[in-house]
């Protein structure tokens, strides 16, 4: 019923931007945290299609933002190829094992065999689409091989992500091994995901911007482009984040939307990548802990920024401290926000 983000993704002439937030889904919303205090874990939450369903849907209702994103995480990639994670609260993901040298990485299942373990996320992809009942579109999503092979080297989270790193200096074979099984992994789940309903998919490479331009030229680009040239039969969005020095880059991948991080600015980035693209971003998420009046402000400047080819989202995830008012604040200004008539 409301197909204003699919239609935007597409590059149609549309009325207004669309909105949707990352990270829209979690502890902004007293919905979210009613359910997630009665499990176990985060891990409960992602693993019980039912509930991972109700979550996906609650920003819909609560925010009325143009489209949902599937409730999920993107370590469940290297899970599912036999990596298995624990998610520490207040500390982040880790990994028991990591992977340290050939052997580890052929000990690895890839590809259908280990994308066909995440049937849980599929069900919560057909629960979700049947209540939302075609309200808006539903985004499926992935990390990208360089982010995923970062958490299975280093095993945690890191500012630095220094062992993965030196994995790709000192061991640049392996590591386009791993990498090639990971990409093969991730084009089986996003397929199996639009299979199983999702309308789009956004590949999230959230640590793109700790490498070097020629490192992400050798050991990123090549594996985000064969997933995007793989997937064809839904939109694409590319989220790289902190990428901005091969932005030129991106914008030659054969996908229809880049999402931006708050330090990239639109005018430089359509000069880069021309018009073909469709933008996605890219308010700083710490702006909503500004007033109302400057929230609307500062999102109202950029979307005059961006003007049309352009979905309305923050750089990053929203945080989870952000005050709920502030995050109905952005959503409504971009909803009242017209593109002027020409």
């Amino acid at each position: 019923m409301n197909d204003l983000f699919l239609r935007t993704a597409l590059g149609e002439k549309v009325e207004r931007p669309p909105v949707w937030l990352m990270r829209q889904a979690g502890r902004i919303l007293p919905q979210y945290r009613a359910i997630r205090n009665n499990l176990s874990g985060f891990k409960e939450l992602v693993e019980t299609p039912s509930l991972a369903a109700e979550v996906t849907i609650q920003p819909v209702d609560e925010l009325g933002v143009d489209a949902a994103i599937i409730f999920s995480d993107i370590l469940v990639i290297p899970e599912a190829m036999g990596l298995t994670y624990e998610l520490i609260e207040k500390k982040g993901p880790w990994f028991p094992k990591t992977i340290q040298n050939k052997a580890d990485i052929e000990k690895l299942e890839k590809g259908e065999v280990a994308a066909e373990k995440l049937k849980y996320v599929f069900d919560a992809v057909q629960i979700t689409q049947k209540e939302l009942n075609n309200r808006v579109p539903l985004i499926g999503f992935s990390g990208a091989p360089w982010t995923l092979l970062s958490y299975m080297i280093e095993g945690s989270g890191s500012k630095t992500f220094s062992k993965a790193k030196k994995f790709l200096y000192s061991e640049p074979q392996l590591a386009h091994l791993l990498l090639e099984k990971i990409t093969d992994t991730v084009i089986a789940y996003l397929k199996l995901k639009i299979n199983a309903g999702v309308d789009l998919v956004q590949i999230f490479d959230s640590w793109a911007g700790i490498l070097s331009p020629e490192q992400y030229r050798t050991f990123a680009l090549p594996y985000i482009s064969k997933i995007c040239n793989e997937i064809d039969e839904v939109p694409k969005t590319v989220f790289a984040k902190g990428a901005w020095f091969v932005l030129e880059d991106l914008g030659k991948l054969n996908c229809n939307v880049l999402g931006l991080d708050w330090n990239m600015t639109p005018q430089y980035n359509r000069e880069i990548v021309g018009g073909q693209k469709v933008f996605q971003g890219n308010l700083d998420p710490c702006q909503l802990y500004a007033t109302t009046d400057e929230i609307k402000k500062q999102t109202i400047k950029m979307l005059d920024s961006f003007g049309s080819k352009h979905i309305a989202n923050l750089g990053h995830g929203v945080y989870p401290d952000t005050p709920l008012e502030s995050v109905k604040c952005f959503v409504d200004t971009v909803k009242n926000y017209q593109y002027p008539l020409k």
